[in-house]
């Protein structure tokens, strides 16, 4: 007899099982032959390995259309459990990076946003260039929620040069959470999309989702971790040596910004500048330019990006 123990991720168990576990009840009369027990945030499932590899598809089939619709029912259980292997397979090979809140689907949406993608799976270390609006940082924060969710990492660490503050934050007012959000914003936004609120709280409290400064970063060394470093084009070059240099054995980098937007002193170089160009040819690392074709804000941010190239 062989055993699968299948864990719920960012989902309240009762979404899923049901009120006094009445959906596993339901979900059970369409695998007799197996032993389904339903545990706090887990199921186990015992009985024969290809009668468990069929349920482990269909609860994900659940799984997807809880995190699509916010409600599973006997009328959607009926419908997956009688959907053929044709069905399953188009499913679950779908090109949605996260399935988010209320619904949302995350894709790469663009031509290098897909590129991203598949940097990424291929590299342990992307840098993504590329003007305003382009999904650079919302990519990289859906294939960092992804991997965690798939268990590929176990924390995701999010950072940026705080420019304004001097990495100094001090003078701000609040404790250090407020003092970061003002830097932090634009990651905080994306994680919101993509992860349920008490989920995304637990996962701040128990470090399992860091969210950090550049300065914070020395000294450390970052292992099973997936790591993004936003808004790059304002690290220094010894700041950014030092970032990449925190990389552990198991870990996954993206780096992102936008070298037209530099807010560091003229005296200061731009470490995304000198980084794109030294490493340009090292295997394990890709190096991917967004342009204006990629960006998915309002249709006029890519005519002002284009007038300000034109000048």
């Amino acid at each position: 007899m062989s055993e699968k123990i299948i864990t719920l991720e960012a989902i309240d168990p009762i979404d899923i099982f049901g009120v006094n576990d009445k959906n596993i009840d339901f979900i059970k009369h369409f695998f007799p032959k197996l032993k389904i027990i339903a545990r706090g945030e887990e199921i186990k499932v015992l009985g024969d390995l290809d009668e468990i590899s069929l349920f482990e598809k269909k609860f994900h089939l659940i799984l997807t259309h809880f995190e699509k619709f916010g409600k599973i029912n006997e009328t959607a259980i009926i419908e997956i459990m009688e959907s053929n292997e044709n069905y399953l397979n188009m499913e679950l090979n779908n090109d949605v990076l996260v399935h988010g809140r209320n619904g949302l689907m995350v894709k790469a949406r663009t031509a290098n946003q897909i590129k991203m993608v598949e940097a990424s799976k291929e590299n342990d270390l992307v840098f993504a260039i590329g003007p305003a609006g382009t999904g650079k940082t919302y990519t990289a924060v859906a294939l960092a929620v992804r991997a965690l969710k798939n268990k590929e990492v176990k924390r995701i660490v999010l950072t940026r040069p705080a420019v304004e503050a001097g990495e100094n934050l001090g003078f701000l007012p609040g404790d250090l959470r407020d003092k970061l959000d003002p830097y932090l914003q634009p990651l905080y936004d994306a994680l919101r999309d993509m992860i349920p609120t008490q989920k995304l709280l637990s996962y701040w409290e128990d470090g399992t989702i860091e969210i950090a400064p550049l300065a914070f970063m020395r000294g450390r060394t970052l292992d099973h971790a997936f790591v993004i470093l936003d808004e790059a084009q304002n690290a220094t070059e010894s700041q950014l040596k030092m970032f990449l240099t925190r990389m552990g054995k198991s870990a996954k980098f993206i780096v992102t910004g936008d070298i037209t937007q530099i807010d560091l002193p003229r005296n200061q170089a731009s470490g995304l500048v000198q980084a794109s160009k030294l490493l340009q040819n090292i295997e394990g690392i890709s190096i991917i330019t967004l342009d204006e074709k990629d960006i998915i804000r309002h249709k006029l941010v890519s005519r002002i990006i284009k007038a300000y190239d034109n000048k």
